[in-house]
């Protein structure tokens, strides 16, 4: 654990980023569970329909939202930490 923190000094966080990390925290958990909602119950109706190539089409597009997002909530978490506006 010390080897670790001489590589990548440990960070003190005021309790302002921490509240704004738990704002965006909660913020993209609700938006990835909005899209999960939207995008599976339309995979699901497309499968019961028989539509496979619209499900695998649904399903890459439900992966590629849920990344995206992950990938901007971790973008602003960084901005945060470094003390920029989010």
């Amino acid at each position: 654990m010390e080897r670790l923190q001489k590589d990548v000094p440990s960070v003190k966080l005021t309790d302002e980023q921490r509240e704004s990390l738990a704002e965006l925290d909660s913020l993209y958990k609700a938006k990835s569970a909005e899209k999960e909602l939207l995008l599976t119950e339309q995979i699901r109706k497309e499968s019961a329909a028989g539509k496979y190539t619209e499900v695998e089409s649904l399903r890459q597009q439900l992966s590629s939202e849920l990344r995206r997002l992950s990938e901007d909530l971790e973008s602003k978490k960084e901005k945060v930490r470094r003390g920029d506006s989010h």
